[in-house]
């Protein structure tokens, strides 16, 4: 376990060398973007009262905030993970390192982590003081941890099966894009169609935001735990294929 723990820290390095440098960009374009969300949809379209008792502000920060896991811990992946693959070629020489599979997966994917926490973190504590109702608990920095992770694996699975940036801009345009809007950050699930419904929460994205909301709004809702388990079967799901990916070297 040891061993496995230091070869997950020596694929990381390099990427977490790189966020230290970088830090003050990233984290401008870390929380840039939620920050954009909270004012547009959190003040300008809408106010008042949720049906569930809280201010609508207090609902949407939890669904930013699982926006932002998204986003930051994906792109931060698979952009990383497809610069080094299509251009400097450094992933193929890591390949040829005596590394096992699952250490160079969960070691991709800690630039993913570290960057999606740094702007959760930043943005829920800014929310905690917009919306008395919102709590911070251990639930809620799991729930956040473990989307962190999930959306990293799934922006490592996209870099990996794309060929080109171009590939890479058509997954977000059919995958990421839509997520963005549709699953239950701005508005709640419940209140569509039944067939929207089914198909919302086919995306990971959804029972992010389930998680995040009620851990964040405990009492209001309560804590979905098909949505807990799921994330944990999407995050094995990505998990599993990536490690697919590597062992046939479809890279």
């Amino acid at each position: 376990m040891i061993d496995f723990l230091r070869q997950v820290y020596y694929v990381a390095w390099g990427d977490i060398r790189f966020l230290r440098h970088n830090f003050l960009n990233i984290m401008i374009m870390s929380v840039m973007s939620p920050i954009l969300y909270l004012i547009a949809f959190g003040y300008g379209l809408r106010t008042g009262t949720t049906d569930i008792g809280v201010s609508y502000v207090a609902f949407v920060i939890p669904g930013i905030v699982a926006l932002s896991s998204m986003n930051s811990s994906f792109s931060s992946t698979s952009t990383r993970m497809n610069v080094q693959r299509l251009y400097y070629k450094s992933f193929d020489e890591m390949m040829m390192c005596p590394l096992s599979m699952g250490a160079i997966v969960l070691g991709k994917c800690m630039l993913g982590l570290v960057r999606g926490l740094i702007g959760c973190t930043f943005l829920y504590v800014l929310g905690i003081f917009l919306a008395p109702e919102l709590e911070f608990s251990f639930a809620f920095l799991l729930c956040m941890v473990l989307s962190c992770i999930m959306f990293s694996l799934l922006g490592m699975m996209a870099a990996l099966l794309a060929r080109s940036h171009q590939s890479m801009n058509v997954f977000n345009s059919l995958v990421v894009l839509p997520m963005t809007f549709l699953c239950g950050t701005f508005f709640s699930v419940s209140s569509l169609p039944a067939v929207f419904q089914a198909i919302l929460y086919c995306l990971p994205l959804t029972h992010s935001s389930l998680c995040l909301r009620a851990a964040a709004l405990p009492e209001y809702l309560s804590f979905p735990w098909i949505s807990f388990g799921l994330i944990f079967v999407f995050g094995a799901v990505f998990f599993c294929i990536n490690l697919y990916l590597l062992k046939k070297r479809k890279i």
